[in-house]
């Protein structure tokens, strides 16, 4: 007796395992894009990732090579740096420093009258900045910096540094600047330096600070894109090591050789305060 045929049950093909190694394959192209577009700050984020879980085991002698083609060189520090040895710097041809001494309308920074002190017995050319907060009155921050840096003959300028983004009007940011740097060459008697990174200065600060000498932080580059006639300083590194700092610093180099940084000092003339 004949059984009735049963229907052949066919096996539908698995379509999301299909498609796994396609999409593993966008995902691959797409990280080699972005990777390829974006390796400087790839490399940076991880580097910086790797200092941060290693820095327990740093001893303050580390040392990081000095940028070739230019022969004076010279770090910036603030109370983030904590203790410095700063004989120790020096002994390692760092020639200048630049040390945060304020920031807005009240804040002192903690170390900067042991830094002073230290940095210029160490026989480092030294300078003091001002770290600008936009939204505060400028005439007030000018004050603060005045009441606070002694700078005397052989000290390197007062430096604004311009690069807090949270400001609500570029023309108001370009104002409170030029009011600061007024204020202060008056004071002290010698042009200010201001301090920018690179895409903060051209989109805000280009073209309106011309007179001004210009320290420019611009990081994973051969050279900086501004051309030569620019700048004065370039600040190449804020990852680097020179014993005497237990941690990274920021490291800086002068377009010039040391007689036109020591050109750049103030002068006896211009050592009294004037009000």
């Amino acid at each position: 007796m004949n059984q009735p045929r049963r229907p052949v049950s066919r096996q539908r093909p698995n379509t999301p395992r299909r498609l796994l190694p396609l999409a593993l394959g966008v995902l691959l192209l797409a990280g080699l894009t972005y990777y390829a577009r974006h390796w400087r700050q790839f490399n940076r984020y991880m580097r910086r990732t790797y200092a941060s879980l290693t820095s327990s085991r740093l001893t303050g002698h580390e040392k990081s090579p000095l940028l070739p083609g230019y022969s004076v060189h010279g770090i910036d520090v603030s109370a983030y740096q904590g203790t410095i040895d700063w004989k120790l710097v020096a002994s390692h041809q760092v020639q200048f420093a630049f040390i945060k001494a304020t920031e807005g309308v009240t804040l002192r920074d903690p170390r900067f009258q042991r830094n002073w002190r230290n940095a210029h017995a160490a026989g480092i050319v030294r300078g003091a900045y001002h770290y600008f907060q936009p939204n505060y009155n400028a005439a007030k921050q000018a004050s603060l910096f005045a009441r606070t840096v002694p700078l005397i003959p052989g000290d390197l300028p007062p430096v604004l540094d311009v690069e807090a983004p949270e400001f609500h009007d570029v023309a108001q940011l370009r104002r409170n600047v030029a009011t600061w740097l007024r204020l202060m060459e008056r004071h002290y008697g010698v042009r200010p330096i201001l301090y920018s990174n690179y895409s903060f200065y051209q989109r805000h600060l280009a073209g309106h600070f011309d007179n001004y000498p210009l320290w420019l932080a611009h990081y994973e580059v051969a050279s900086p894109t501004l051309p030569k006639e620019k700048w004065i300083i370039w600040q190449h590194s804020d990852e680097s090591y020179v014993p005497g700092i237990r941690g990274a610093v920021d490291f800086n180099v002068f377009q010039g050789n040391f007689q036109n940084l020591l050109s750049l000092r103030i002068p006896a003339k211009a050592a009294t305060p004037r009000n």
